[in-house]
């Protein structure tokens, strides 16, 4: 029993034109007209493969196909379907249509499992105009209250809560996810690995075992505005070359760990920002990723002290605001293990890697068995539309999931996870 691509790369070609840009790219940010048609249709085609269909508070996307079991909850399949500005065809949206494929896949060959089989499209996995991105899955694990969201609006005025009736979903309905959530056993997501790592191994998936941590900071480096032709080169407090040092030195000491760790400075604003006036005021985030507490936690200080060192130096002021520390988060062991047996019968290679991108895995780990898969991504290209990942590689990762979802499925009937 096995996938059938050739459908699932139909399905990947028709959702694309959902949001279509001209160069070929995937304009689909939740809410968005793209996003609401493409929703309409998703959810009659989850009802014609006989799921049943239902909407949470959060207005992710839960299609049901009964197990023989007694009651014995749900296995969850799937991901998101929103996309980044003119990013691509595959983030997200492959977890989702694989999800529907193996459903098919299942309903073809006559199969039922003991356990429900879910499959989910998470609302606003991406970055989005409300700042909150894995919107769908914080909310349904409970890590975004009613509360919490109900003042949040978008710069052109437009309330979430609003936004959310629209799609089916409501602020109102929120307390019922605590009872969803309970009958989740388990949850896998399929998505491409956004790196280089499984090309430069040439192998087609990797199983993974933790998602990255991320420690995020606003850094207001505070120097002196002057004529910048009057102010001679040694009287100056430039806080842009001062700022130009520190990112730099973000850049060196992430280096040095290799593979273990990442550092990003993605976003730079400079005061008074006029040709002939030298910098007073910058501002600028920058965020450091890595695979345990430890090593994120030695670079940020090590980084701080270097911060402080050319603060020193040049006689500028610093100041810093972290809004963001979220912890690295392990996957589960149980089902990375049930997923390797599949790939060793299936005689296919794999590997074992972390995620550097926060998922809608990470989130779900908090409530039950949580996994994913990654497939390989070609240039390591995400977010764009030069996005993609081959057929046959996406063939063999739908598979292992096939496999290892009848495996996990055996497992927690007898309960042996």
């Amino acid at each position: 029993m096995k996938v059938n691509i050739d459908r699932l790369m139909k399905d990947i070609e028709r959702y694309s034109e959902f949001g279509k840009t001209t160069d070929g790219g995937v304009t689909r940010p939740s809410f968005s007209h793209a996003d609401i048609e493409l929703r309409k249709m998703f959810i009659d085609e989850l009802k014609k493969l006989g799921l049943s269909v239902t909407i949470d508070g959060a207005a992710n996307i839960w299609g049901k196909r009964k197990g023989v079991g007694n009651n014995l909850g749900s296995i969850v399949i799937g991901s998101h379907l929103d996309s980044v500005p003119n990013g691509g065809w595959y983030d997200g949206a492959l977890g989702v249509l694989m999800a529907k494929e193996i459903m098919r896949t299942l309903t073809e060959n006559d199969v039922f499992l003991d356990h429900d089989i879910e499959i989910v499209s998470f609302t606003a996995e991406e970055s989005n105009e409300f700042n909150l991105s894995t919107f769908g899955s914080r909310s349904f694990v409970g890590c975004l209250s009613a509360d919490k969201i109900r003042g949040v609006h978008n710069s052109k005025g437009k309330w979430l809560s609003e936004e959310l009736e629209k799609v089916g979903g409501g602020l109102g309905e929120f307390p019922k996810m605590k009872e969803l959530r309970k009958k989740i056993k388990a949850f896998i997501e399929l998505h491409i690995e956004q790196g280089q790592r499984l090309e430069d191994k040439n192998i087609s998936m990797a199983i993974v075992d933790q998602v990255a941590g991320i420690y995020r900071s606003n850094v207001k480096v505070i120097g002196e505005s002057n004529h910048s032709g009057t102010t001679m080169m040694d009287k100056r407090k430039d806080a842009l070359t001062a700022a130009a040092e520190m990112i730099l030195e973000i850049e060196h000491l992430c280096k040095e760990c290799m593979n273990g760790v990442v550092g990003t400075v993605g976003r730079l604003d400079v005061y008074p920002n006029a040709t002939n006036i030298i910098p007073g005021e910058i501002n600028f985030n920058f965020e450091v990723r890595g695979c345990t507490e430890e090593l994120i936690k030695n670079r940020v200080n090590k980084i701080q002290e270097k911060f402080n060192d050319i603060a020193n130096k040049r006689k500028i002021e610093l100041k810093q605001e972290v809004f963001l520390d979220q912890k690295p988060v392990d996957l589960d062991k149980d089902i990375l293990s049930i997923l390797q047996s599949a790939a060793v019968e299936m005689d296919e290679p794999y590997t074992i890697l972390p995620s550097m991108a926060v998922h809608d895995a990470a989130h779900m780990a908090s409530i039950t068995k949580s996994s994913m898969v990654f497939v390989k991504s070609i240039g390591g290209k995400s977010h764009c539309p030069e996005e993609l990942s081959l057929h046959s590689d996406i063939e063999k990762s739908g598979n292992l999931i096939l496999q290892g979802l009848i495996k996990l499925d055996n497992a927690l009937t007898k309960q042996t996870i």
